[in-house]
């Protein structure tokens, strides 16, 4: 028996914004998208054109509130084959919540505040 990664989900409050954010910050663009017959919710998958890996990205037509993330303990993480440009684009973006300079990584918030590392490709 084997397993492999299909992809990650959050939940999005604003979905067309989220798209451009995941477009803009790191170039995922949507490779499937699942609308319910009544409307109540959207599922968007993206991919970064490279690996089979999505975010899912789910739209809760009835949800007015930001989510509650906790600690915002869990994050995703993304490699880049050129470190210094992403993050020179990340902070035009204004979008570097946090960096650890020491570790060469730091970590971009989406519109829900979702965290996203980005390593250097190794």
């Amino acid at each position: 028996m084997n397993f492999r990664f299909a992809h990650n989900n959050i939940n999005v409050l604003d979905l067309e914004k989220s798209l451009r954010f995941y477009k803009d910050a790191l170039n995922l663009v949507e490779v499937r998208r699942k609308v319910a017959e009544d409307g109540s919710f959207i599922l968007v998958f993206l991919g970064d054109g490279q690996t089979e890996h999505r975010l899912e990205l789910t739209w809760m037509r009835d949800r007015k509130e930001p989510y509650n993330l906790g600690d915002n303990e869990f994050h995703l993480a993304l490699a880049t084959d050129d470190f210094a440009a992403a993050h020179a684009h990340h902070q035009k973006m204004g979008c570097i919540c946090y960096e650890n300079e020491k570790m060469g990584i730091y970590f971009i918030n989406d519109p829900d505040d979702y965290w996203v590392e980005i390593v250097p490709q190794r």
